[in-house]
């Protein structure tokens, strides 16, 4: 594989004008890609007081400028006139009342790229003008009431947590939009008008926690679950302690005690292989197989059905088997420090991980090898230890590195930046034909992707761009790795929008449909480590021999720019959540806790992909040159971690509010009971004043010795609705907290072919007739707004193998080719009866599937290759 002597973005020219975490991060991820950026600040400084500014500008040039000024609006208009892209992340409307307006400023350039970031949709006339800070958004959002069945089950609602999820979501998804407007501006000439509001970048990361599926089955309910619901219909209160909450977990999905007095995180659920393995370095496995542990040939199966009452790979285990393996697994993990188990669990390819801290990970020896962690020696902290990039290509990333600190220049010299690289530039796009009343096309139409991924990160990557054109087959084995919770329940999200075919890759005939796949598209994508590759003939060399330019897109748990001790162990959201520290803030350090939103980094990983996807089309176009684009859970974790993750010397202790505990920040910035429900304040004391004049109810909270205890009793004289309604006159942020219940039940609408971008800041839509059979609610995709491209309302995912047939006809088979295929097991339509498998069954309606009998659409299982057992993080 060559290495690039450049990076991807090289000569791309952005203009920052961003505040707080969401744009300047934005133009962070462009500038580690290699644009080039001039950060701009308004005269008094950044308005987000912290040290991880120093991570976000870096690699960028600082400048300050009044744009209330007619002399600093005339020097940014300078700077805009040599720029290709211009990013800014105010209220709706602020930007062009300070004389900034893209409409303008796109009419006369067609070429421009512009994005804007608001905290709420600008079509969102209730909230539009609130101030949307990092809570607020959080707060609408549901982040803070839905925060899991642990939190439910101790009686917690609301709670808080200082992670900028939002922006983090936000991030990822905008800055895939502007390297997939880039790319569709190389073909075309145009540039775009993009918008992403924060709160629906937060909806469609909180994904998984909003989808509602009627009538779903009892085997996908938790021990959990269950207790919930056992405790609502007996009038029981929610009061369990974190010890007691231990015993309602799955024996392959919870915290264990080691010698060493610490926690190791065991994460084995759902995979046959994976559970297996666990109970085999743990030297349990034949005791309780001897025990009458069953293990169920066909998980698939509807539970009626099954030749035992659980099996090993399941999720969730009945009470009685967790109970009887989580208490012998206790013992075995005291046997050993959690040190060790990492080791013995990684290196032995099992899910898991000792719970860390922060500030350990950002200080480990894998993040520091692995180029997670990197050195900038930054003017104002010295040698700081900052998170790596987001994204990146295989052949460019020794060039991310090493970023450069951030540096402060003149207006001079920022123009006499942008202006070397602007005439250095070698221009390849078209000139700007046609007018902006054309018909629509997506970003990404005509391109066709190969996916091999599952569960939940590197599905959802190749599901994003379907928005945007793309064409996606997603290829699985005809027998599962997972069970019917991971394989199918998830994948009503994280397979939307795709073709689904089943194969065999691992005989002649299922790898020369694999083969003759590959030639047909212009991107493969899998999750799985690097040792994985060169089996599964998904090495550079072995693909580039199949179809010479492909492209190539691999996540995965550990990984980074360069290789470090962890690069090849395998893991989940849930393991890097433990060791980069989430869990240890989430919960406590002494009681961890995994942070409560499903997909918590995946989702975002997911997105990440999607850039690093966007960033590898982009570069063949421009350069000719083939790519293997790379993100992971570890790099995306940096992300939503940005706030605490960095050290240098003399930092002070981070005293972020972290626990069951957290209301909030401080007595300014946190929750308060009112005399009806609960509201959340997000002030600072630079408003106190603001609060003492402008917002009724408040007057004597500047002399108060105690803000806390006036602002408790102060609430108590009010309804919610009521002071929302006074901080909101007074511009102070403050927001109800809102349930993703609440949030579904105003804002669905029966699915209508449309994408939802028109209906504000939240999108649901209803799908009677989902393929499933049952009625499904999701969050649309509607955070990503182009002016100009067209976003695409995507299919409900399909079921699995319903497309077996229709894709191996594209690539020139016959009807009775495929069906030796189907005799053969090298291809199946299906991988049971039922898409969503039930506790009963039901039979299935063959329609449009040549096949002669049952055993024809759905072949016995059959033992499969153990690298192919092993597709995962």
């Amino acid at each position: 594989m060559q290495k690039h002597t450049h990076l991807p973005l090289a000569g791309v020219r952005v203009i920052d004008f961003g505040q707080q975490i969401a744009g300047p991060a934005v133009a962070m991820v462009l500038a580690d890609l290699g644009a080039t950026v001039i950060h701009i600040d308004p005269p008094q400084g950044p308005q987000w007081k912290s040290p991880a500014n120093a991570i976000l500008n870096r690699n960028k040039s600082c400048l300050r400028l009044d744009l209330k000024s007619a002399e600093g609006l005339t020097q940014a208009h300078n700077l805009i006139d040599s720029a290709d892209i211009l990013i800014e992340s105010f209220r709706p409307g602020v930007i062009q009342k300070l004389g900034i307006d893209f409409q303008l400023l796109c009419s006369q350039r067609p070429e421009l790229i512009c994005l804007s970031m608001p905290g709420f949709a600008s079509n969102d006339q209730l909230r539009r003008d609130w101030k949307a800070t990092e809570a607020v958004v959080a707060g609408t959002s549901g982040a803070f009431t839905d925060m899991g069945f642990n939190r439910t089950l101790m009686g917690l609602n609301p709670c808080y947590s200082p992670l900028p999820l939002g922006s983090s979501y936000a991030v990822c998804l905008a800055a895939s939009a502007l390297v997939l407007a880039l790319f569709a501006r190389e073909k075309k000439g145009h540039g775009d008008i993009i918008e992403v509001p924060v709160i629906a970048a937060m909806m469609e990361g909180l994904s998984y926690n909003s989808y509602v599926v009627d009538g779903l089955p009892q085997r996908y309910k938790t021990m959990r679950e269950h207790e919930i619901t056992r405790r609502r219909e007996n009038n029981i209160p929610f009061d369990l302690s974190y010890d007691d909450l231990q015993e309602y977990l799955d024996p392959f999905y919870r915290s264990y005690d080691c010698a060493d007095g610490r926690k190791f995180y065991c994460v084995c659920p759902s995979h046959r292989t994976h559970a297996k393995r666990c109970l085999q370095v743990l030297g349990l496995y034949e005791e309780l197989v001897a025990q009458g542990l069953p293990e169920i040939s066909d998980l698939h199966l509807p539970t009626s059905q099954w030749d035992g009452e659980t099996s090993i790979g399941v999720y969730p285990l009945p009470k009685k088997w967790a109970d009887i393996i989580a208490k012998k697994m206790k013992w075995v993990f005291l046997s050993k420090t959690s040190d060790q188990w990492g080791l013995i669990f990684g290196e032995g390819h099992i899910p898991g991980a000792p719970h860390r801290t922060t500030q350990e990970w950002v200080n480990s020896e894998h993040c520091k090898s692995a180029g997670l962690i990197v050195a900038v020696n930054d003017p104002e902290y010295g040698l700081m230890k900052q998170p790596g990039p987001v994204a990146w290509l295989e052949e460019s990333a020794h060039l991310m590195l090493s970023p450069s600190p951030r540096k402060d220049v003149n207006f001079e010299e920022a123009l006499q930046q942008l202006q070397k690289v602007k005439l250095a530039e070698k221009i390849t796009r078209p000139a700007v034909t046609g007018s902006a009343s054309e018909e629509k096309s997506g970003w990404l139409d005509g391109i066709r992707i190969l996916d091999l991924s599952n569960v939940i990160a590197g599905p959802h990557s190749s599901a994003f761009l379907a928005r945007f054109g793309a064409q996606i087959i997603k290829l699985q084995s005809v027998v599962p790795s997972y069970d019917p919770l991971i394989g199918t329940l998830f994948a009503f999200q994280s397979d939307m929008g795709k073709r689904s075919g089943l194969l065999d890759i691992n005989k002649p005939e299922g790898r020369e449909a694999f083969e003759r796949l590959v030639r047909s598209v212009d991107l493969v994508i899998i999750n799985a480590p690097e040792r994985q590759m060169i089996p599964l003939g998904l090495d550079h060399d072995t693909l580039q021999a199949i179809h010479p330019g492909v492209l190539f897109c691999r996540l995965d748990c550990f990984g980074g720019p360069s290789v470090g001790p962890k690069t090849n162990y395998i893991g989940y959201d849930d393991i890097i959540q433990a060791n980069s520290g989430i869990m240890s803030r989430f919960g406590g350090q002494e009681t961890p806790e995994e942070h409560a939103h499903l997909g918590t980094l995946d989702v975002n990983c997911g997105f990440a992909g999607g850039l690093s996807m966007a960033v590898a089309l982009y570069h063949r176009l421009k350069t000719g040159m083939t790519s293997r684009a790379r993100t992971s859970l570890s790099a995306v974790t940096n992300l939503a971690q940005l706030p605490f993750c960095f050290d240098y010397v003399g930092l002070p202790p981070f005293n972020e509010p972290s626990g069951r505990a957290a209301m909030g920040a401080h007595a300014l910035s946190q929750f308060y009971k009112t005399w009806d429900a609960w509201i959340f304040i997000d002030a600072g004391k630079s408003e106190l004043e603001i609060l003492e004049k402008k917002v009724p109810g408040l007057q004597g909270i500047t002399v108060t010795g105690d803000i806390q205890t006036f602002l408790t009793v102060a609430f108590q004289q009010a309804s919610t609705q009521e002071w929302v309604k006074r901080f909101i006159e007074a511009d102070i942020a403050a927001a109800q907290p809102l349930s993703i219940e609440d949030l579904r039940t105003q804002y669905s609408r029966q699915t209508d072919g449309k994408v939802g971008t028109e209906l504000g800041s939240f999108a649901f839509s209803i799908y009677p007739d989902h393929p499933s059979g049952h009625c499904l609610t999701q969050i649309d995709h509607y955070a990503i707004r182009p002016q100009r491209a067209s976003i695409r309302a995507v299919t409900a995912t399909e079921r699995h193998g319903h497309s077996t047939r229709a894709i191996l006809k594209t690539v020139a088979y016959t009807d009775d080719q495929i069906d030796t295929m189907i005799d053969s097991k090298v291809a199946s339509l299906g991988w049971s009866t039922e898409h969503l498998p039930s506790d009963q069954g039901y039979a299935l309606t063959v329609t449009a599937e040549k096949a002669s009998s049952v055993e024809q659409l759905y072949p016995e299982l059959l033992n499969i290759e153990e690298f192919e057992a092993e597709h995962h993080h």
